[in-house]
């Protein structure tokens, strides 16, 4: 039986945090589908597609491409995502408390409404302090933000 996990997030870019955690399932699960999925609460700076484009890239970069699926999901549960490819867990990565806080109940329901299991994980220290927001926000302030986000990704945003 395979093992099959969904590391879902926005990805509004894609961080090294995110590629840490992404690399780090890739080694834990016979299968991994990183989900991109429409947050109606987040003002997203880059449409979808290109997220989903930005993320197989920098995966391939990476070189942990080969269990690695990219996928976008916008409508219904995420849970059902889990349950169309068979995936029994959800890796979730986790900053700080605020985000176990916010994480918490989104996991009990999900293992009600459909026995998805998740999973946090925390990134590596030196990823910690940084979003995607932050990202944005640095970039649209005009910093430097080559140390947070992968190479395809800070090349992306040098082109617009």
């Amino acid at each position: 039986m395979n093992r099959i996990a969904v590391v879902p997030g926005s990805f509004d870019p894609v961080t090294l945090g995110h590629l840490d955690v992404i690399e780090r399932a890739a080694r834990l699960f016979d299968e991994v589908h990183v989900v991109v999925v429409h947050n109606p609460d987040k003002n997203a700076m880059l449409p979808i597609a290109q997220r989903v484009s930005l993320i197989e890239r920098s995966v391939a970069d990476a070189g942990i491409g080969a269990n690695v699926t990219v996928a976008s999901w916008s409508v219904g549960l995420l849970v059902d995502y889990c349950t169309d490819v068979g995936a029994q867990v959800l890796i979730k990565g986790i900053r700080s408390q605020v985000d176990v806080a916010y994480e918490t109940p989104m996991a009990i329901v999900n293992r009600h409404l459909a026995e998805v299991e998740t999973i946090f994980m925390l990134p590596d220290p030196s990823h910690a302090h940084v979003s995607s927001s932050l990202v944005r926000q640095v970039a649209a302030l005009g910093g430097d933000v080559e140390p947070y986000v992968p190479r395809a990704v800070y090349e992306y945003l040098q082109e617009t």
